[in-house]
């Protein structure tokens, strides 16, 4: 039978570390499934089972869609990732949609988990032809995907979303500010939008003007929601921290996590790299992840500009160094640096300018407003973020980084300073 013939080159492929005796392993199972094209229908479908079975294994493990696809993206090719893909798909059909939160339904879409055959039977068939394969390569592929999944490890998993069900806001009979009403991501898409833009713009005038407007919707959209959660449930707001994980890829993986590092501190949240996975995990609440996980990709796309430009700059004896790892190392832990002062400045005046208005629209003066409202909001959210980065990750350990160029440290300090961060908006105080 297929199903049992699948597992037992299943375990065969896990019984060996040596890669030479490890593709044997792989190559005798390929064929193997390859040489009974009769039943290449029931093996389509006994590897579907087989697959739903591995991924699900995945899951209780800790992992999620987008991780188990940067690992296949990290360790294989392209072809692996989509069959990844595909074995979540076939996952998913067992799920009720939208059950493991709206993070997790949004990796599925941003992974095309999508079930694309026709039908189990012709899964294998569709993915030869999809491919252009034979029978030997497509199975030598499918059995490859299986044993990579098989063999990831377990992790720390994450929270679960704080805020999955719709709540009325206090005072009004309207839905609040969630993730399942619909308005936030319209919001988040808006701010992508923007920031897409001034990244992709050659004038620097409209790339500031552009991620201006984007900064200020961020502002909004999380000092905001701060205010609106403890105006509704109490100063500690009702809701926990929850996680996510942003991939932070090689080259200069180590540079890269320092930059969302300095995004994190400035939003109110903690991160744990794991370089091992390719993968950051960030603690937070949910609307200061949303804010970390926008400006990490704009800055990190902003820093890249500016890495290229300079290398671009340089002339072939005089600058050769720019185009070296250590130039482009040094570039970007000095970026990440001076982005994590001008961050926390922006943040730190973004406190005062909300505790103003929200002072101003209550009577007070201008001094009562830190004390009365917006600094314990946040003081009670940061001790919450800080208790849940501990329980999920009891033996941090931290580490120096080296810099080995210094132009690539000035011009990397440089490019931070003219980075695009644009001024944090004035929010008004939610009504209660």
């Amino acid at each position: 039978m297929p199903a049992a013939l699948l597992d037992e080159i299943l375990h065969a492929l896990l019984g060996t570390s040596d890669p030479d005796a490890g593709q044997d392993a792989l190559d005798a199972g390929a064929s193997r499934l390859a040489a009974t094209p009769e039943r290449w229908a029931d093996t389509a479908r006994a590897y579907l089972a087989l697959g739903t079975r591995v991924v699900e294994g995945c899951w209780a493990r800790g992992w999620q869609p987008a991780d188990v696809v940067r690992m296949a993206a990290r360790d294989l090719d392209d072809r692996h990732v989509r069959l990844t893909a595909d074995l979540i798909a076939a996952a998913a059909r067992r799920d009720t949609p939208g059950a493991r939160g709206t993070r997790w339904t949004a990796q599925l879409r941003d992974t095309d988990a999508d079930v694309w055959w026709t039908d189990d039977g012709d899964y294998l068939a569709e993915v030869a032809r999809r491919e252009a394969l034979t029978r030997f390569e497509t199975a030598g592929y499918a059995l490859e995907t299986l044993r990579l999944l098989s063999r990831l490890p377990g992790i720390t998993p994450l929270h679960a979303e704080a805020a999955e069900h719709p709540h009325p806001t206090a005072g009004t009979g309207t839905t609040g500010t969630t993730r399942t009403t619909g308005t936030e991501p319209r919001m988040l898409a808006r701010i992508r939008a923007l920031l897409a833009k001034a990244e992709s713009t050659e004038f620097p005038d409209e790339a500031e003007s552009l991620s201006a407007k984007a900064q200020e919707l961020v502002a909004r959209y999380s000092i905001d929601e701060a205010l609106l959660t403890a105006g509704r449930d109490g100063e500690g707001g009702g809701t926990r921290p929850s996680a996510i994980r942003i991939g932070v890829d090689a080259p200069y993986d180590e540079a890269k996590a320092m930059l969302l590092d300095a995004v994190c501190d400035a939003n109110r949240c903690r991160t744990v790299w794991s370089p091992d996975f390719g993968f950051a995990t960030v603690i937070g609440f949910d609307t200061d992840l949303d804010a970390v996980e926008l400006l990490y990709t704009s800055l990190l796309t902003q820093a890249t500009a500016a890495m290229t430009r300079a290398d671009r700059a340089g002339g072939k004896p005089k600058r050769a160094s720019s185009r070296s790892r250590d130039f482009r190392q040094s570039f970007l832990i000095a970026y990440a640096d001076r982005i994590g002062e001008r961050l926390a400045r922006a943040a730190e005046q973004a406190k005062e300018q909300a505790a103003e208005e929200a002072a101003a629209d209550a009577g007070h003066g201008p001094a009562a407003a830190p004390e009365r409202d917006l600094l314990p909001v946040l003081a009670s959210r940061a001790v919450a973020v800080e208790d849940a980065a501990a329980q999920m990750f009891p033996n941090l350990v931290t580490h120096r980084v080296r810099i080995r160029d210094e132009a690539g440290w000035t011009h990397g300090q440089a490019a931070a300073d003219r980075a695009a961060l644009g001024p944090r908006a004035t929010l008004p105080r939610p009504r209660r």
